[in-house]
């Protein structure tokens, strides 16, 4: 049963910490003697097998069907196609698919920056600091305060036009994950061209310039200027609508720490986490996203194996009295729309929102 995050339980309620890190180092052996940390290669080859005829598929239509607008059903099987490529790159960086921690990396890199259209260096850096630090102000960069503020301190600190949206902004997020696709191909773009160290930069520009340019050509050729329009907002759009809402529903709504927050490990991925219910279908729909607790536990666990694991972590959760949180796709979309509008009701306001602040532990 879903929990709000004002029903989260402070970590200092429950068990001494020295016997609640025992407790995650006892699941972790048992994840390794149940095997759930093994590699599973060929289910990751099959499934790059599949994507990559679909992903032809869709080309194939698209030259099949020259100048009719029926080519934006094929643009919204290319935006399908591509986040299912980025749930496998996202897999591949967690060092899921191969034991050499080179072949993970070049996946993710060929996969993520050649198909998909986002830097693997900018997405391994941000995504590094999101694991170690989850819905932790100032630490995490998925709650970085942008178009959507996503705790009090954010909200209170709008001005002008900007405290308005801020009040609606829970019925904002979804129009606006239509543009997430078009945000991370520039936000790609910049970290590759900003100065600094930035790892295989040389070989990430070529890779993501033939992405971005070679897709718009095809397109621009063999369609009309409108429809040609039409079918990369179509594609770029269901792209990012999808990528955004399979992320959404993870952390969003779930306790915010503050900075200085000293909660535990396993009190920490697990408070912060919500899992998705709707079993195989749903693993397949959000690419294992939707078992965010276990992900986040064991990262480099194989998608296969999360299912397996839920019941052990659900295990040592009731002994050390954690609050386990799981609900429906539909359920989460829900309370994520409220919890933004109740933040939102403090932009431009020196108060804190009660339900974020009765559950910040640590």
């Amino acid at each position: 049963m879903e929990k709000t995050p004002s029903q989260a339980d402070n970590p200092r309620q429950h068990q001494p910490p020295n016997q609640v890190v025992n407790s995650y180092v006892t699941l972790l052996k048992q994840m390794r003697d149940a095997g759930f940390l093994r590699r599973r290669r060929r289910f990751y080859i099959i499934l790059f097998a599949i994507l990559m005829a679909a992903w032809a598929g869709t080309w194939t239509g698209f030259i099949l069907l020259e100048d009719t607008w029926f080519q934006l059903l094929i643009a919204a099987g290319m935006g399908v196609v591509l986040t299912q490529f980025g749930f496998l790159a996202h897999e591949a960086a967690h060092r899921q698919i191969f034991a050499s921690k080179g072949m993970n990396e070049w996946s993710a890199r060929l996969i993520g920056t050649g198909l998909c259209g986002i830097s693997y260096a900018m997405w391994a850096q941000k995504h590094t600091r999101h694991h170690n630090h989850p819905n932790m102000i100032d630490k995490d960069p998925d709650i970085h305060t942008g178009a959507i503020a996503f705790h009090p301190q954010a909200a209170a600190s709008r001005r002008g036009f900007m405290i308005r949206v801020t009040r609606r902004q829970g019925w904002l997020l979804f129009p606006l994950l239509f543009f997430l696709g078009l945000s991370l191909h520039v936000d790609s773009l910049k970290y590759l061209l900003r100065r600094g160290n930035v790892d295989h930069r040389w070989v990430e520009i070529p890779l993501l310039a033939m992405r971005l340019l070679l897709v718009p050509a095809l397109v621009f050729w063999l369609l009309p200027l409108g429809m040609a329009f039409a079918f990369l907002g179509v594609q770029v759009g269901v792209f990012g609508f999808y990528m955004g809402a399979s992320f959404a529903p993870n952390h969003k709504g779930m306790p915010i720490l503050p900075a200085s927050s000293r909660a535990d490990f396993l009190h920490r991925q697990v408070l912060t986490g919500r899992n998705i219910a709707g079993g195989r279908f749903m693993d397949v729909l959000m690419g294992g996203l939707n078992r965010q607790i276990e992900h986040h536990l064991f990262p480099d666990m194989p998608r296969p194996y999360l299912l397996c694991a839920a019941a052990f972590v659900r295990s040592t959760c009731r002994e050390q009295g954690i609050p386990y949180t799981e609900t429906s796709l539909i359920a989460s979309y829900a309370i994520v729309v409220r919890y933004l509008n109740a933040v939102g009701l403090l932009a431009g306001g020196p108060f804190e929102c009660p339900m974020v602040e009765s559950s910040r532990p640590g």
